[in-house]
């Protein structure tokens, strides 16, 4: 591919005999991820929440790709529990993982908690993330190819810190700023992950995307999205969902990419496009805030990673 042309599923290269792990691939960036790997041969592991929602986009995808080889299962990533009881499942029948692509997440709801008491965006977008890579990750290690992919966003420029002193946002809560704090955790993590990775000259990379904005369920919370007209007028300054999901399908399978990579749109601000290697903010490549959040990760979910 030339450097000036647009990077498109169409580039994304043969996966027959591959598995793939996406999470929260029933809608949006997630389906359109996992519709895309199917029709490029993977066996793709539909991980939802919302086992309802998940045998409709297998239908969905089974009609687009009839010869798509995927399987449905259960996982919420908003609960350790379901983590652990998905992951003590999917390596049961999967002694090899080439791919976890981790999708899942939400965006700017009204103060709540998960089931296990994190507040819901950094327990979902990244605690529950954290807990699956590394209940996951020695069924990928020995795998060459093999990458973890954190699906991340701009937000981890706005507003973003890492509040220590109150993670869970108890004292008062933005949750602009929140959902800043578990974007920006996802990178951090990928890149003390691709550290320890390199350190042991491990097989497996691990790597990030963005998708700019995208007109997907995940934007529900942001005022004005009921109103006549939103989705015209959204078409007009954002990325469609099979658009905005490039940018995942390029850091999970283009053979150029290296670990601790990061792709997002070529638009103005990294808004639209197609993807290309961008820059993360200079705070999420502080090796002390990346070990610091690190080993609070493996405290709050009790998980703890073989490199």
């Amino acid at each position: 591919m030339s450097a000036n042309a647009k990077w498109t599923e169409a580039d994304v290269p043969d996966q027959s005999g591959r598995v793939a792990i996406v999470t929260g691939s029933n809608t949006g960036l997630g389906y359109e991820t996992a519709r895309v790997l199917a029709a490029r041969g993977a066996h793709v592991v539909v991980a939802v929440r919302n086992l309802d929602k998940g045998r409709e986009a297998v239908d969905r995808i089974t009609a687009a790709v009839p010869k798509a080889d995927l399987k449905l299962q259960a996982l919420d990533v908003g609960s350790l529990d379901s983590v652990r009881s998905a992951a003590d499942e999917l390596r049961a029948a999967y002694p090899r993982i080439d791919l976890l692509i981790n999708n899942a997440g939400v965006m700017y709801p009204p103060k709540q908690t998960t089931v296990d008491g994190f507040e819901l965006q950094f327990g979902t977008n990244h605690l529950g993330a954290f807990a699956l890579t590394g209940l996951l990750l020695d069924h990928l290690l020995p795998v060459e190819g093999s990458r973890v992919v954190a699906v991340a966003s701009v937000a981890h420029r706005i507003q973003a810190a890492i509040h220590f002193d109150d993670l869970q946002w108890d004292r008062s809560y933005n949750r602009v700023a929140a959902y800043g704090q578990s974007k920006l955790s996802n990178l951090l993590f990928t890149y003390e992950l691709q550290r320890r990775l390199a350190a042991k000259n491990e097989l497996t990379i691990a790597v990030a995307a963005h998708p700019g904005l995208s007109n997907t369920e995940l934007m529900r919370h942001i005022p004005g999205t009921g109103l006549p007209g939103y989705n015209q007028l959204a078409s007009l300054f954002t990325n469609s969902p099979a658009v905005g999901a490039l940018a995942t399908l390029r850091a999970a399978t283009d053979p150029d990419v290296r670990g601790g990579q990061y792709y997002g749109p070529s638009g103005f601000r990294e808004m639209v496009g197609h993807p290309k290697l961008v820059e993360s903010s200079k705070q999420s490549h502080d090796a002390e805030l990346q070990r610091r959040l690190w080993t609070v990760s493996e405290e709050l979910t009790g998980v703890s990673y073989p490199v």
